[in-house]
């Protein structure tokens, strides 16, 4: 070493670093390309082995071997016109507990439906429709049952037949006509199905009628039983000028004698029925006590005498309304016809084809067609 030239020392663990030109002739490399190069190795290490086409074709067949089919879309039957204006129909007189049991079945009134198309007997016609039930023992499924059959009654007429109801039963000592809005009642228009979303205005031009009633059901805990029970013995009235009235000519008479320890229900006529013996008879079985006969023979006699005035009055009222009607009016009454629709027989429904009857109720008579 030559005097005065100093040693180049290195730190311990420092890399002595190469000369200028050593450097300059060995190739630059970025500083991160060992980083990525362990990543990439990392990657390739951790993931699976990338399949082959055969092998993905494969098991893409697999899969649509595997696959559930596709299910075909569901159709609903397109629901009729006035499929359902039989269940829009109060049922009037029914009692409250045993709604449910009327529309248990699915009824088909699509004979009703017919009706309102062209060659029907309602086509193009003002048409007041009300329901009501028949209780009837009919065979469904190989059993005889009592069923609630539902029935609706179609009133041909250019105005509301009636304004009224009949409340009477041969529970019920006295028969009211009361005004329908007593009852809750009214003739209100039907909108058809595909007519629901129309303007109210376009229900002016209805030609179709039915007997609504507003008392709710679950509203009759708040009312009294026997307003409750009025409800259940409602009748629809109707009052025929032209024609001598069934009821109002009738001899017979309701009794509902109130003597304890259980009232005496009967009918008496005072045509066919001699009293003496009528009293005797229920003596006998038990109904009327020994003791209790001559009360019960002036009672009878009271409500005769009090049916008789009714009937002259009815028959002078009757004289009067015709001395007074316009033509109109008259030809009105005149061709006033009365339908009386049950449903058609399905296999999802009791036939109730043998216990059809043209008897509407003691105001109506008896119904021009029964279908």
């Amino acid at each position: 070493m030559r005097k005065g030239t100093k040693r180049k020392t290195t730190h311990t663990g420092e890399s002595p670093q190469k000369p200028a030109e050593e450097q300059k002739n060995e190739p630059t490399q970025s500083p991160t390309k060992p980083a990525d190069e362990n990543h990439l190795e990392d990657m390739s290490r951790n993931a699976e082995p990338e399949p082959s086409k055969k092998a993905t074709a494969k098991g893409r067949h697999k899969r649509t071997k595997i696959s559930k089919p596709e299910t075909e879309p569901e159709y609903f039957p397109e629901k009729r016109n006035l499929e359902d204006l039989w269940q829009q129909v109060f049922p009037v007189g029914t009692e409250w507990d045993q709604l449910d049991m009327v529309y248990q079945y699915k009824w088909n009134f699509s004979n009703l439906e017919d009706a309102f198309e062209e060659g029907g007997e309602l086509f193009n016609k003002k048409v007041y429709l009300f329901g009501c039930t028949e209780p009837q023992l009919v065979s469904f499924q190989g059993q005889g049952k009592v069923t609630m059959i539902p029935v609706v009654v179609a009133v041909v007429s250019p105005f509301p037949p009636s304004d009224k109801i009949g409340i009477k039963s041969v529970q019920r000592e006295t028969e009211e006509i009361v005004p329908m809005k007593q009852m809750k009642m009214d003739w209100v228009p039907y909108i058809p199905l595909e007519n629901r979303e129309s303007q109210v205005e376009r229900l002016k031009k209805s030609q179709i009628f039915i007997l609504s009633c507003n008392q709710r059901r679950a509203g009759l805990k708040h009312l009294k039983i026997e307003r409750v029970k009025k409800f259940e013995y409602c009748l629809p009235y109707f009052y025929q000028p032209l024609q001598e009235d069934e009821l109002e000519q009738s001899t017979v008479v309701d009794l509902l004698f109130p003597i304890d320890p259980k009232p005496v229900f009967c009918e008496f006529d005072w045509e066919l029925d001699e009293l003496e013996e009528f009293a005797d008879k229920l003596i006998e079985e038990e109904e009327l006590s020994a003791d209790q006969k001559e009360p019960f023979k002036d009672f009878v006699k009271e409500k005769v005498r009090e049916a008789k005035k009714a009937n002259r009055e009815a028959r002078e009222a009757r004289k009067k309304a015709r001395a007074e009607m316009s033509e109109e009016t008259r030809a009105a009454f005149e061709n006033i016809r009365f339908y009386k629709f049950y449903p058609v027989s399905t296999p999802d429904t009791p036939d109730v084809s043998n216990v059809k009857a043209p008897f509407i109720n003691r105001y109506y008579g008896k119904a021009h067609k029964v279908l």
